[in-house]
């Protein structure tokens, strides 16, 4: 997997958690430092974890499936980015409350990085060089992260549908060239 491709997948792994800073940083008003710290290292920590246990788990089957890894992985990508554009699209606003707390932010945390472990699963299909992939989507949601308290404090849930949406369009078009490159070219 190239840099770029890389880069634009964190990204868009990230769209959910940005989406959950973005409301939380309008259900705080005026946030502080520490809030914006902590909402980024608890979604930053998931996002890098997630994808490092769904590669174990997938490194572990990768024999059993490697025929059809390619549609396992289109699936998977599709499916996770079709659920973001769906929920983008729905309108329907999240209720946050404004707690920083480890019981306010470990089930979002692990919420928003479940579609990371499924793709965690497909790294292990393309045999992609895990450790740097999972440190810079931990870095980038991490920063985005604790950018989006700020941004939900200043700009509100304006942003927080446009960022889902294009988050889940970036995860379909990645699914389908995976499976073009391993069915046209492979």
């Amino acid at each position: 997997m190239e840099l770029y491709e890389l880069l634009i997948l964190a990204v868009s792994l990230s769209m959910d958690a940005f989406s959950v800073s973005v409301c939380k940083g309008l259900s705080t008003g005026r946030p502080r430092p520490g809030q914006c710290l902590v909402c980024g290292i608890w979604f930053g920590g998931f996002q890098a974890l997630m994808p490092l246990i769904g590669w174990l788990l997938g490194v572990r089957f990768q024999g059993m499936i490697v025929a059809v890894d390619h549609w396992i992985a289109f699936f998977l990508l599709g499916f996770i980015g079709f659920n973001m554009v769906r929920e983008a699209r729905s309108g329907e606003a999240e209720a946050l409350d404004g707690s920083f707390s480890p019981r306010a932010m470990l089930p979002l945390a692990l919420a928003t990085s479940i579609d990371a472990l499924a793709v965690g699963v497909t790294f292990a299909f393309l045999q992609a060089d895990i450790f740097p992939a999972v440190a810079l989507i931990g870095i980038i949601t991490f920063l985005l992260s604790a950018a989006g308290v700020q941004v939900g404090a200043v700009f509100g849930g304006r942003l927080k549908s446009r960022a889902e949406l294009a988050g889940g369009l970036v995860l379909m078009g990645m699914g389908v060239k995976i499976l073009l490159e391993h069915t046209l070219l492979g």
